[in-house]
C-alpha cells in the first residue's frame, strides 16, 4: 500500500501537538485527519475509515480509552490500527489502553523521527496477504475468516480488535501447540513494536471472556496454547 493511500487520524486536545504531528505525517505523504476530543474521534473514524489512529488518553468530553473501546466495537473498523500517544506512562494506564483494544502505546515526549519510525513499523502490520495459510479456519464451532477479519463462535459473530483476532488466529492455527511468548510477540506485534510483558496476558484474558476460558491454556513460564 502506497503512503498516499494510507489514512491517519490524529486525536489530541492540544492544537500545537496536532499541528506538529499533522505537519510531520503530511510531509511524508500520508492522508491526515484530525480530531480534538474522543467524541470527534469516533465520528471521524466512522466517516473516514482510517488505517491508523493516533490517540491521546486525557481529553475533554470523552477520554481516549472510551473512544478506543467505541471504535473497536464499530463494524468496519476492525482492521484499523490504534496507538495511544500520551504523557501518561504508568503501567496501569498502558494496561488499560491495551485492554481497550490498542495495538501500541507510545509515551510522550518523543522525537518526530522516532515517532515516524514507530508509525512505519505499525503500518507494516497492514498486510494485504495472508502468510499463515487458508483464509477460513474452522475448528469445531469456531470459524475464523482471516480475509474478512470475522469470527463466528457457536453461530454468533464476534467483533474482535485486530490484535485479539491475530492472536486467536495464530493460536488456533495449530491446536494444542504451545506458542512461546516471544514467538507470539514476534508474530502478532512484530519485532519493531515494543510492548510490555503484560500485553499478551491482557489479550488472552479478553479472548477467554469472548471465546471461552476452556479454549486457552497457560503453560507457566513458556506461553499459551489453544485447546478444543
Amino acid at each position: 500500500m502506497k503512503k498516499k493511500d494510507i489514512k491517519i487520524l490524529l486525536v489530541d486536545d492540544e492544537p500545537d501537538i496536532l499541528e506538529i504531528l499533522n505537519y510531520n505525517l503530511s510531509s511524508q505523504g500520508y492522508q491526515v485527519y484530525t480530531a480534538k476530543n474522543g467524541m470527534d474521534a469516533v465520528a471521524k473514524a466512522k466517516k473516514k475509515k482510517p488505517h491508523l489512529i493516533i490517540l491521546d488518553v486525557m481529553m475533554p468530553e470523552m477520554d481516549g480509552i472510551e473512544a478506543c473501546e467505541m471504535i473497536r466495537n464499530t463494524p468496519g473498523l476492525e482492521q484499523t490500527l490504534i496507538t495511544f500517544l500520551t504523557a501518561r506512562g504508568e503501567d496501569y494506564s498502558q494496561v488499560a489502553g491495551f485492554d481497550a483494544g490498542a495495538d501500541d502505546y507510545i509515551t510522550k515526549p518523543i522525537k518526530p523521527k522516532v515517532l515516524l519510525s514507530k508509525i512505519k513499523a505499525l503500518l507494516r502490520r497492514l498486510r494485504e496477504d495472508n502468510p499463515q495459510g487458508e483464509d477460513i479456519l474452522q475448528i469445531g464451532n469456531l470459524v475464523i475468516n482471516r480475509e474478512e477479519y470475522k469470527v463466528v463462535n457457536n453461530g454468533k459473530e464476534l467483533i474482535l480488535p485486530r490484535k485479539e483476532f491475530e492472536l486467536l488466529a495464530l493460536l488456533a492455527s495449530k491446536p494444542d501447540k504451545v506458542f512461546r511468548r516471544e514467538v507470539i510477540l514476534d508474530k502478532v506485534w512484530g519485532q519493531e513494536v515494543v510492548v510490555g510483558g503484560r500485553t499478551i496476558d491482557v489479550h488472552i484474558r479478553k479472548l477467554r471472556e469472548k471465546i471461552g476460558d476452556q479454549h486457552f491454556k497457560t503453560v507457566k513460564g513458556v506461553g499459551y496454547k489453544f485447546v478444543l
